[in-house]
């Protein structure tokens, strides 16, 4: 094995709390610097309540390192692996300060988040620079793998997962069913200055072609919006859309979270509890696919995606329309957006 330029492996991810107690503090640090009206703070608040105050991300983090970890054995791939959050423990400065006591010089960052975007890219990136500035002197070097939308295995994965999913529904609705892809709604001024929405629509098209299924039968929408009304977010949001199938007579709806990898809060309560209540109200049948989550072969993937940038892989994978993405973001990227001015009260 050639000598790598990397000695460790770094997840980095947006945490969640794991208890009542953190869950607002965790939500002040989401939004902090955000023009999030408390009231909504408060309302998606509610939402962990229902959980007991437990994100499952954490969790779920947890077991996607452990088959990490053993996935790099089997490959022959010595390097640790450690784990730091944007948003809660461990957080960000903690890790990197850790890595820096056991003597780690560069490491190879996966961050939870499969697509281009100011808060799914850019901001983890600059997330990691701010946590080596707290750690000061000697804080190691982190560079981050690259973005894996139209990688096949991606691809295969989720459409393996849609399949899972479309077994669930009743029988006679099997041949019948439409796919509603989700993805997180990002304001429109984000949306603008990046890829976010030309790489969802393209790993949409491809799982979509695995599935051979055609261009009427699938639709990307979105979730989880935040943020203050009157600022334009992408659309349509997912409840609006199952409205409308009903209203054109869909009996039968498969709701994909293609643009989430593991199945975390806004994943739980957006889709499991919101959509699946509108579909109960409308007599719609739906099933939920799952993400791709620790699937062996998207552990797989990584892994490949870690032997790309340590030397043992010299061929890159991509399908479909744009070919494999850049590993080193240009210095123009996927800018912050610009956020509208807060309205004087009065």
């Amino acid at each position: 094995m050639p000598e790598s330029a990397y000695d460790a492996v770094m997840v980095v991810s947006f945490g969640g709390p794991e208890k009542m107690e953190d869950v607002i503090p965790f939500l002040e640090n989401v939004l902090r610097g955000r023009n999030v009206p408390r009231e909504r703070m408060l309302e998606v608040a509610h939402h962990y309540e229902m959980f007991d105050g437990v994100s499952p991300i954490n969790e779920q983090n947890r077991e996607f390192i452990a088959a990490l970890e053993a996935e790099l054995k089997r490959s022959g791939i010595d390097l640790p692996v450690y784990w730091g959050n944007r948003n809660w423990h461990p957080m960000l400065p903690e890790t990197v300060e850790k890595m820096k006591a056991d003597g780690i010089k560069r490491a190879l960052a996966y961050v939870t988040s499969g697509y281009s975007c100011y808060s799914g890219c850019r901001q983890y990136r600059e997330n990691l620079i701010q946590a080596r500035e707290i750690v000061g002197d000697d804080a190691p070097v982190i560079d981050k793998i690259r973005v894996f939308y139209n990688h096949p295995d991606f691809i295969d994965v989720n459409a393996e997962r849609v399949r899972e999913a479309i077994a669930k529904l009743p029988e006679n609705g099997q041949n019948s069913y439409v796919i509603a892809f989700t993805a997180h709604s990002i304001p429109m001024s984000m949306a603008n200055s990046s890829d976010y929405v030309k790489q969802l629509e393209e790993t949409c098209r491809l799982v979509a072609e695995r599935l051979e299924l055609p261009a009427d039968r699938w639709k990307l929408v979105y979730q989880s919006r935040s943020g203050r009304p009157q600022d334009p977010w992408l659309e349509p949001d997912i409840l609006d859309h199952l409205q409308g199938l009903n209203e054109q007579g869909v009996r039968n709806v498969v709701i994909s979270p293609i643009g989430f990898l593991s199945d975390h809060m806004e994943v739980l309560y957006d889709l499991d509890v919101e959509a699946k209540d509108k579909c109960e109200e409308l007599g719609m049948n739906m099933a939920r696919a799952e993400s791709a989550g620790v699937h062996p072969k998207f552990v797989g993937m990584i892994r490949e995606l870690i032997q790309e940038r340590i030397g043992l892989r010299s061929e890159k994978q991509a399908i479909g329309k744009y070919g494999a993405n850049h590993d080193f973001c240009p210095l123009n990227c996927c800018p912050a957006p610009v956020r509208p001015p807060m309205a004087a009260s009065k």
